[in-house]
């Protein structure tokens, strides 16, 4: 008996084990359905697994701006000229504003640069060994900027998609070269810029990187308007310049007594799972709530960007770090609603949560509080009315306008150059020619030369 019983205890623990492993397993296949689903519903108990990641982290940015929207600066005025005020739409299109007309028109627009420069004043500035350090990973590119024109030094693409960013950046910054009629006087520049979501996913927050957004923790990073200015494309959805997304909008938009008193929202869950199914349980089986999942195969759910305007109501989370979204959304005479922001964007700085000058509905990360925000405005449409108005007045009339943006990169490059502490030389004596191509010619090559690019090794040059 005691040998029989002796020889059955390894199998009992064989079993046990076996039974770990199974679980564990089954643990793993849960998590990665949850992350990877873009299924409509599954079940709470797998979304409290999904693992938070980036996609909810508990710290949030949130901004206080309402002096910057109410109070230009009147020692901008120059005293020789008549009051000049920004006016909607004679100036929303003109790329040309004078830097003190910027100053005047868009208070509060450059607060990032204004960080940036003091951020890198108490580094003791920048030099080119700052820009040597930075490796230049897929999804960057190094350029420079000299007697007023753009030059290509490298770029590195994977794929297309990188590649569209990257002249989508380039061609905003030569545009607002162009505009400017003193730039052949400014100061020369080089600088590096990534097309990358994260700055984590390409250089570390100390570097003088250019990026589309930030988190309050990376200071070393310069925030610039990201590539959907000049327009965007990717292999699903065709949507074009921003202003003309803008135009189209404002034809189709209809009175606020005709849109739907529902909150809408359209995207994939697995994007960022835990947020945006957060959004999805919040709003289940409410009937102010009309937010679904879309399936790009079957085109499912898929709802036009101006068919979101026919809402009184459009939230907004999130992707994997920041979401070039919010500004179409910002387009359309409607509330926007949206969790507590991680990321920063340039024109963030003038979101208001509340007050006179409220122009967004804050909640928090979770949700948790969407009913109770909503609801009060569902039974006061006036309210929420006045909401929507503010943010048209502020972003789709003044600070996401063409004006806006060429008048933020010409302050981008103002408040860089001033802690640009080295001289830009635009001839390589190495290779004997020079060290960038100039934007106009980077613009003709063919895509595979745009993908891999060095100017000081590129054969295209006459020899």
């Amino acid at each position: 008996m005691t040998a029989a019983y002796s020889m059955m205890r390894p199998r009992r623990g064989l079993s046990l084990l076996c039974i770990i492993a199974c679980l564990f397993y089954s643990i793993i296949v849960a998590i990665w359905y949850g992350v990877n689903s873009d299924r409509d519903y599954i079940h709470p108990l797998l979304t409290q697994l999904i693992p938070a990641g980036h996609c909810a982290c508990q710290t949030s940015t949130t901004f206080q701006c309402s002096t910057c929207l109410t109070c230009p600066e009147p020692a901008l005025q120059l005293p020789t000229t008549p009051t000049w005020n920004f006016e909607y739409p004679r100036d929303a299109r003109n790329d040309a504003l004078e830097q003190t007309q910027c100053k005047v028109a868009f208070p509060g627009l450059f607060e990032d640069v204004a960080r940036g420069k003091r951020h890198w004043r108490s580094q003791g500035g920048l030099v080119t060994e700052d820009l040597d350090a930075i490796q230049l990973r897929s999804g960057m590119a190094r350029a420079f900027i000299s007697q007023g024109n753009l030059h290509v030094v490298a770029a590195r693409s994977m794929g297309d998609d990188h590649r569209k960013k990257i002249l989508g950046v380039l061609s905003s910054i030569h545009r607002a070269l162009v505009a400017d009629r003193d730039r052949a006087d400014q100061r020369d520049i080089e600088f590096v810029f990534s097309v990358e979501d994260k700055v984590e996913d390409v250089t570390n927050s100390e570097r003088p990187v250019w990026v589309f957004a930030r988190t309050p923790t990376e200071e070393g990073v310069w925030l610039m308007p990201d590539f959907s200015f000049w327009a965007w494309d990717n292999p699903t959805n065709y949507i074009g310049p921003y202003d003309q997304v803008v135009d189209r909008i404002q034809r189709l938009d209809v009175p606020w007594n005709e849109k739907k008193p529902q909150l809408v929202w359209r995207g994939k869950p697995s994007f960022s799972p835990k947020l945006r199914r957060a959004l999805i349980e919040a709003a289940r089986d409410k009937p102010w709530g009309d937010v679904k999942q879309v399936q790009w195969s079957t085109g499912a759910n898929v709802l036009k960007m101006e068919d979101h305007c026919r809402y009184m109501f459009i939230a907004h989370v999130e992707g994997r770090s920041y979401s070039a979204s919010l500004k179409y959304r910002q387009a359309c005479n409607s509330v926007i609603v949206a969790h507590k922001l991680q990321y920063i964007q340039h024109h963030h700085y003038l979101l208001v949560s509340e007050g006179p000058q409220q122009n967004y509905v804050e909640v928090e990360r979770d949700f948790s509080d969407l009913a109770e925000k909503i609801e009060p405005l569902v039974e006061n449409t006036s309210a929420a009315a006045r909401i929507a108005r503010n943010s048209v007045k502020t972003f789709r009339e003044r600070y996401l306008t063409p004006a806006a943006e060429a008048c933020y990169w010409r302050q981008l490059f103002d408040g860089y150059s001033s802690v640009w502490n080295s001289t830009v030389n635009p001839w390589s004596i190495r290779h004997g020619r020079e060290r960038g191509l100039r934007y106009e010619s980077f613009l003709l090559l063919e895509s595979p030369q745009q993908l891999e690019f060095r100017a000081e090794t590129f054969s295209g040059y006459f020899s």
